[in-house]
């Protein structure tokens, strides 16, 4: 979204907003009913010697992003200073996207664009804590990226502060026991896990820096390609032209399932089911609009579908979804 903000200007971006309808689709089992899945230890009975990558997860994109309007808001809104995070991981999300700028104090706060979403780094942090500590059998596994371009429709970065990765070693520092040590080390990146080794742990999936990049090696060794968009492992097509473009959209995200569900089981593969623009708002991606599938409940249904309509999925690796439904959770999670 801010990178169209950024090539229209406001007086073509207003003009842009009234034109467009905001309806999506009303909920169903895919789509805004994330309450309605109850997984606060889906991991546990798993065994220890199963690969973190091999393991099919329901994550969420920009987690925490509940405030700023049709146009930023990307998740169901369960409450502020992280009960929307708490929410997220009783239903069964392991794996989650964190957007940060850098505050007074040398501190994060969390944004997305330039809307603060009215929670800190600690408080991500404190939530994760509490609900590791209540179900030391799972893990979590995070995406940490740093926010503010500066440009329009985005934030801006205090002056005056610590570099991005001091200030999160910082809070690495406060907290050691809280993490995955192997994946939260600027000096070295992390092989892939066992799940018994990070069980009750949050694991640092990347550290990605405001235009892309990784910061350092930070994070899984397998994600050292992980820019801004697509890389090997990872499908981020997030421009969404219109909302008839959803389909291609759709098509994307599961032409890299069958890729997922084919692929290397060592190896994590992260899909991206969100996407926006000016013309298509996350929420109507998602769930679709005007006649348009969106991509919740195009994938529930392809997930269940039969070997009489295609080669059935056996693992989806991470799906980052916008607005999931407790039913396409727990689709997700049944593949384990």
């Amino acid at each position: 979204m801010k990178r169209a903000v950024a090539v229209l200007g406001a007086t073509a971006l207003a003009a842009a907003l009234v034109a467009i309808p905001s309806a999506a689709f009303a909920a169903d089992a895919s789509y805004r009913t994330l309450s309605t899945a109850g997984n606060p230890d889906w991991m546990r009975s798993l065994s220890d010697s199963r690969s973190l990558a091999s393991l099919s997860i329901p994550g969420t994109h920009e987690t925490i992003s509940i405030h700023g309007g049709a146009w930023t808001q990307t998740q169901e809104d369960f409450g502020d200073s992280g009960a929307t995070l708490t929410a997220q991981l009783n239903a069964g999300i392991r794996m989650i996207d964190i957007r940060a700028r850098v505050n007074t104090g040398n501190t994060f706060t969390i944004h997305h664009g330039a809307t603060y979403q009215n929670a800190n780094f600690d408080d991500v942090l404190n939530k994760l804590g509490d609900f590791l500590t209540a179900h030391p059998g799972e893990t979590v596994v995070v995406r940490l990226k740093q926010e503010c371009t500066g440009e329009i429709g985005s934030c801006t970065d205090v002056t005056g502060q610590s570099s991005f990765i001091d200030i999160f070693d910082a809070y690495v520092a406060k907290r050691p026991n809280l993490w995955w040590s192997p994946s939260v080390s600027r000096s070295s990146a992390a092989a892939m896990p066992a799940l018994g080794a990070v069980r009750g742990k949050v694991v640092l999936a990347v550290l990605n820096g405001a235009r892309g990049g990784r910061y350092s090696n930070y994070g899984l060794a397998q994600f050292d390609g992980w820019n801004d968009g697509n890389s090997t492992y990872v499908q981020d097509n997030y421009t969404v032209s219109s909302v008839g473009a959803i389909a291609t959209k759709r098509d994307q995200v599961r032409r890299f399932l069958d890729a997922t569900s084919a692929g290397d089981p060592s190896k994590m593969y992260v899909n991206f089911g969100s996407g926006s623009s000016v013309f298509a708002q996350p929420q109507q991606v998602a769930g679709g609009a005007l006649g348009v599938q969106g991509v919740d409940p195009f994938l529930l249904i392809y997930l269940n579908e039969g070997p009489e309509v295609h080669t059935p999925v056996v693992r989806t690796g991470v799906l980052m979804l916008d607005f999931p439904g407790g039913g396409l959770i727990n689709k997700i999670i049944s593949f384990n």
